[in-house]
């Protein structure tokens, strides 16, 4: 058993408080901690990404952060080869490995050592597509492949596009596996709906108040284009809409707090599929560490 490395992953639906508590696991089981966010990657993309502090790290090591251009593609086999190259080195240090995160399919992809199977663009395929809306890509993508349509952002094109391709030409994303090649303890975190609907609004309002607006007029201003702002969904995807005068201020923010909501739920619909996350509610730190605790003492019997 300990011939594997020990791995710890906190995961769950955004607004749920993971980054805080990976946190307050890092310290108690000395550790370092690899976020899983498809967006935090880039540097720039602090406010609307949710992205951590330094000030919230509290000296913890954060991996995976700040590593991209936001005008360059990030995929998740560039994430797979990086996240578990991060935990080789955590793990030459005699430190425990924290993947942190939302992002279901990152997670999935390494803790699982899933292939990348390289799929080429089929011009005449996105010809075809490029016609569709992205709620007409969505239903061919739930047709396709219901797992994908799971964990992604119904709303981008980009993506959306991307995944008929390869389901077209691969068939359904890799299934879930129950031959890590870690150690691994998952920990998901979830609540109530209308307590994690408010939770999602007050973050908004927060990020609204606290400069996200002028995050993303930065991000033009420094030469990224509406087109790829849109490709990062949600909160870029919106108030580049609010900035073009597309939609008003208060539609901006009612389309926001629909999408995230919904995006809430397919990750946590995603997530539920795998059977070896043991749930909890944020506020139930000494119930997990307890877990954590029993997990590890169990590898060393």
């Amino acid at each position: 058993m300990e011939s594997k490395p020990r791995l710890l992953v906190i995961c769950g639906p955004t607004a749920t408080g993971k980054s805080d508590l990976a946190v307050w696991l890092a310290k108690k089981f000395n550790g370092e901690i690899i976020s899983a966010d498809s967006r935090q990657v880039y540097r720039s993309l602090d406010i609307g990404s949710g992205k951590i502090t330094q000030e919230e790290m509290s000296g913890i090591p954060h991996h995976l952060l700040d590593i991209a251009d936001p005008k360059d593609i990030f995929s998740v086999d560039k994430f797979k080869a990086l996240a578990q190259k991060a935990i080789a080195n955590i793990v030459s240090r005699n430190k425990l490995p924290i993947i942190c995160g939302g992002t279901g399919f990152y997670i999935h992809y390494v803790i699982d050592d899933v292939s990348v199977v390289e799929v080429a663009q089929n011009e005449s395929l996105r010809a075809e597509l490029s016609t569709k809306t992205p709620a007409e890509l969505f239903s061919i993508l739930k047709t396709l492949d219901p797992d994908r349509a799971e964990n992604i952002d119904a709303q981008n094109p980009v993506r959306l596009t991307r995944a008929i391709e390869i389901a077209t030409t691969l068939g359904k994303v890799p299934p879930i596996s129950t031959n890590s090649p870690y150690n691994m303890l998952q920990i998901g975190v979830n609540l109530p709906d209308e307590e994690l609907k408010t939770k999602i609004k007050t973050r908004l309002e927060k990020r609204l108040s606290g400069g996200m607006i002028e995050e993303v007029q930065r991000l033009v201003a420094g030469g990224l284009s509406w087109q790829r702002l849109n490709a990062f969904g949600l909160e870029y995807r919106y108030v580049a809409s609010f900035l073009k005068k597309e939609i008003s201020e208060s539609e901006m923010k009612e389309k926001l707090l629909s999408e995230i909501w919904h995006y809430a739920k397919r990750q946590r619909t995603w997530f539920k599929k795998d059977k070896r996350i043991q749930w909890f509610s944020p506020s139930e730190k000494e119930k997990m560490e307890a877990s954590i605790k029993f997990f590890f003492e169990e590898l060393n019997s």
